[in-house]
């Protein structure tokens, strides 16, 4: 049986004498979509900034793509060459095409040619739904449209995991859809993904594997099945209000 591409054992996570993770263990595999649920302040988006080096843990063992998070030798700038990460802003350079935006890192950091640019920007940005926009600058797009081209830029560097940090809470019920779709089609090509959200309904549909994160622990892992048979009085408590 393969090793999971990310696995978290016993992990803590500090902020001063705030535990905000306080012992979590979880496997991920290659291939799967995994949905981090759970209300303000569990301790989701630490989970989820601690795979990629953004924190720090400090207790347990974290292993993500063969690199030992908790390592003090780990090269984080090639953790990240495997670990994407896009975030609820778009963090987008506005003097920068979609095309320069998108290509920018696989350019500097991956070495890519500037004459292989181009063809990379179409490929991701196909993906996206977004060919037609390669031009353009981000204050021409609409809010859902960046995103999509955040999640382009993620591509783009051809990342064998991809986190999404509450990617659609800053966006309108029909830009919400755009980006969701987007990351319904990268779930059917296997891509790797650990979505931290609040679209319960998505989760349900494209989730391998939901995480019920509770005061720092997590409280339920399961299928999707899951939010329709919840064990624990937290999370049936959460799936009622509809967080």
């Amino acid at each position: 049986m393969a090793a999971a591409i990310v696995s978290f054992k016993e992990v803590h996570k500090k902020f001063g004498d705030l535990e905000v993770l306080k012992g979590i263990s979880l496997d991920i595999d290659e291939g799967k979509v995994v949905a981090i649920l759970g209300r303000s302040g569990s301790g989701k988006s630490t989970a989820l900034r601690c795979i990629n080096g953004l924190e720090k843990i400090n207790g347990g063992a974290l292993s993500v793509c063969g690199f030992e998070i908790d390592d003090k030798r780990i090269d984080l700038r090639k953790l990240r060459q495997d670990v994407g990460i896009v975030f609820q802003s778009y963090n987008l350079f506005p003097h920068l095409t979609v095309a320069e935006n998108v290509t920018i890192a696989p350019r500097r950091v991956l070495g890519v040619p500037k004459h292989k640019c181009r063809e990379l920007a179409e490929e991701v940005l196909s993906k996206v739904g977004l060919g037609e926009k390669i031009d353009n600058y981000p204050e021409q797009l609409s809010g859902g449209q960046q995103q999509r081209v955040a999640i382009a830029r993620s591509l783009a560097m051809r990342p064998r995991v991809l986190l999404l940090d509450e990617v659609t809470s800053a966006l309108d019920p029909e830009l919400t859809g755009e980006v969701l779709r987007v990351i319904e089609n990268l779930a059917k090509e296997k891509m790797t993904m650990i979505l931290v959200t609040h679209e319960m309904a998505f989760a349900r549909k494209v989730a391998d594997q939901i995480v019920f994160m509770h005061h720092g622990k997590i409280w339920e892992v399961g299928d999707r099945s899951l939010l329709d048979l919840p064990q624990t009085p937290e999370l049936k408590q959460f799936v009622a209000s509809g967080l």
